[in-house]
C-alpha cells in the first residue's frame, strides 16, 4: 500500500495522447462533512474515502460541459456541449492515487447520456438543465428525465466573489482532483485527467434546493455546506483507464 499522493494544485503528469478533450466551465463547487464509514460501502473495489483531518466529504457539482471531443479531433459543439451536476465521492486507492467516485452524474443530452453509461459504465442521467447568469448571480437547474428516480431535481444559485490568490489546504483536497475511480468491464480503474491549475472564487450561496445527494444513496444534509466555491472553468484532457487499482489498507 502507498501513502496517498501528497496534494497538488499541479496536475502529476501530462496526458500526451488524449482518450477525451472538453472544457468544463461556470462550475460551482458545493461540498458537505461526512464521516468516512457513512460512504465506505459505495466506494469501488480497491478505494478508500479519502479524507482530510478525518472526515470525507460529499460534493455536488454543477457546470457546463463543452465541446466534448475523442481523442485529438475537435470538440463537438452541439453534442458535446451541455450542463451537467455531478454527485461526487472522495477516493484513494492502493497505489496512493487520489480521486473521485461519482454517484450521479446529471447531463442535458441523451446521446452522450447513453454513450457514457455503454462506454465507461458512469452513472449518467438525462435531465432537463439549465446554467443562467443574470447580473453577478450564476444559476443552475435540473430535473430528472430518465432513467430515474424521476423527480430528482436540483436549484442552486450562487453569487461568485473575487479570486483566491492561495487556496487552503481543503479546497485544494476538494478540488485539485487528478481522475477518477470507477467500476470499468475490466474491474476497479483509475481514468486519469489533466486541466491547469484552478481559477477559484469563493462563493455567496444564494439558493440550493435539491434531492440528488439523497437520489444517490447518501445522507440527505441538514446543514449549510462547509465549503462553497466557483470557477469560470479549464479545459481538460481525460487519459486512458489505468491498471486495477489495488486493494488498499486503513
Amino acid at each position: 500500500m502507498h501513502k496517498p499522493a501528497p496534494l497538488s494544485p499541479d496536475a502529476p503528469s501530462a496526458i500526451a495522447s488524449p482518450l477525451l478533450t472538453q472544457q468544463w466551465l461556470d462550475l460551482c463547487f458545493l461540498h458537505w462533512s461526512v464521516a468516512p464509514e457513512t460512504v465506505a460501502g459505495l466506494l469501488p473495489p480497491g478505494t478508500l474515502p479519502d479524507t482530510h483531518d478525518g472526515t470525507t466529504y460529499v460534493g455536488l457539482v454543477a457546470f457546463r460541459m463543452h465541446r466534448v471531443g475523442w481523442l485529438r479531433l475537435p470538440g463537438v459543439p452541439y453534442l458535446g456541449s451541455f450542463p451537467e451536476t455531478n454527485v461526487r465521492l472522495y477516493s484513494v486507492d492502493g497505489h496512493g492515487r487520489r480521486g473521485v467516485v461519482f454517484r450521479s452524474m446529471d447531463a442535458a443530452r441523451l446521446i452522450p447520456v447513453a454513450m457514457g453509461r455503454a462506454g465507461f459504465r458512469l452513472p449518467y442521467l438525462w435531465s432537463r438543465m439549465s446554467v443562467r447568469t443574470v447580473g453577478d448571480t450564476v444559476t443552475y437547474t435540473s430535473s430528472r428525465r430518465w432513467p430515474g428516480p424521476r423527480g430528482a431535481y436540483s436549484r442552486i444559485a450562487v453569487r461568485p466573489g473575487e479570486r483566491i490568490e492561495e487556496p487552503t489546504e481543503l479546497e485544494h483536497f476538494l478540488t485539485a482532483r487528478w481522475g477518477m475511480h470507477n467500476t470499468f468491464f475490466g474491474g476497479a480503474a483509475y481514468l486519469p485527467n489533466h486541466h491547469p491549475r484552478w481559477p477559484l472564487h469563493r462563493a455567496e450561496l444564494v439558493m440550493c434546493e435539491e434531492n440528488l445527494i439523497a437520489a444517490a444513496g447518501l445522507p440527505v444534509p441538514r446543514e449549510e455546506p462547509v465549503s462553497v466555491l466557483y470557477s469560470p472553468g479549464v479545459p481538460v484532457r481525460l487519459g486512458r483507464p489505468a491498471r486495477p487499482a489495488g486493494i488498499p489498507t486503513p
